[in-house]
């Protein structure tokens, strides 16, 4: 299953991929050339193809679980200070996702949105100190009984050149469903109150919609 942010970079590429294929079969006549090059065709395809899978996940759904937004690494767990919508200090959770990560986001939690603003600005690489706050990149808020607000930010990284936020302001969401997408490599950030249990580890792998990153306090 595929997500419906890769139709347009699926069909190009396919076409692309074909394109290749009968090109070479009929103008270059070394053997392992012409192999060499559709080979590398077919190998660009199935790149595009595994980025934007979509594996179908039916989340546990539970109020007192706020869990992964996206699949990746989890490097960073610390206290910041949150200025654009809490100003105030809170407990940041960071997830890094690889080109061969999952890109879909997922909300963390049920509940309604606050607040929706996408952001342009650079392209520095995801894990960079300042990429939360100087890359393009979205920023949303969800609330409800159990946590509160917390903050979730889609940040494009050093490859990423698109991101995709479904969350409009008045949602009513649901945990584990389809929040967006970014394209090619990328992080997302969450903003949780303080003194919220974490329930994961620096370095930990995350999969999105599944994994818990933190309990009700």
């Amino acid at each position: 299953m595929f997500h419906k942010e890769g139709g347009p970079s699926i069909l190009f590429g396919t076409v692309f991929t074909v394109a290749v294929l009968l090109i070479a079969e009929r103008f270059i006549d070394i053997n392992w050339l012409r192999m060499l090059v559709q080979i590398a065709a077919l190998v660009i395809l199935i790149i595009i193809l595994q980025f934007f899978r979509n594996p179908k996940r039916i989340a546990v759904r539970n109020s007192d679980h706020i869990l992964a937004p996206v699949d990746g690494k989890v490097v960073v767990i610390e206290e910041v200070y949150e200025g654009e919508y809490f100003k105030d200090k809170r407990l940041q959770v960071s997830i890094f996702m690889s080109p061969i990560n999952v890109h879909v986001t997922r909300y963390a939690m049920d509940g309604i949105i606050k607040f929706s603003k996408y952001h342009p600005g650079k392209f520095l690489v995801a894990w960079h100190p300042k990429a939360s706050e100087e890359n393009e990149r979205t920023t949303v808020v969800i609330e409800n009984e159990t946590f509160g607000a917390i903050l979730y930010r889609q940040i494009a990284g050093a490859l990423a050149r698109r991101i995709v936020n479904y969350a409009k302001e008045g949602m009513q969401v649901v945990q584990g469903t389809d929040a967006g997408f970014i394209k090619f490599g990328s992080r997302v950030d969450l903003f949780l109150p303080l003194g919220t249990p974490i329930n994961v580890e620096l370095n930990q792998k995350a999969i999105g919609g599944k994994t818990i990153i933190a309990t009700k306090a």
